[in-house]
């Protein structure tokens, strides 16, 4: 898949690991991706061992939104967490 130099972007620290957000994604795939350590084996045999001590000692888990920086909460289930889905996808998706 192509990305157009010109689309959404939004990074982040979580649980230790920098993420990148694209454009196009819908709610459920940024969801996952800002939670990803909840999934049950998002990478593969044996990453997700490989990543558990970086939780350890990471500092707080961040994204970067046009808007400032917001903590991702640890309960992905929360309203908060809901409600930065709802702005992490309205900044990906600005046309709608």
């Amino acid at each position: 898949m192509a990305i157009d130099a010109n689309s959404a972007r939004i990074t982040g620290r979580v649980h230790g690991r920098d993420i990148t957000l694209e454009g196009g994604l819908s709610r459920d795939e940024i969801r996952s991706r800002l939670w990803w350590w909840r999934t049950e084996d998002p990478y593969g045999c044996g990453e997700r061992e490989d990543r558990a001590h970086e939780s350890e000692d990471s500092r707080a888990d961040v994204i970067a939104t046009l808007g400032g920086y917001y903590e991702i909460s640890g309960d992905p289930d929360s309203q908060e967490a809901e409600d930065l889905v709802e702005l992490v996808y309205a900044e990906l998706n600005p046309a709608g």
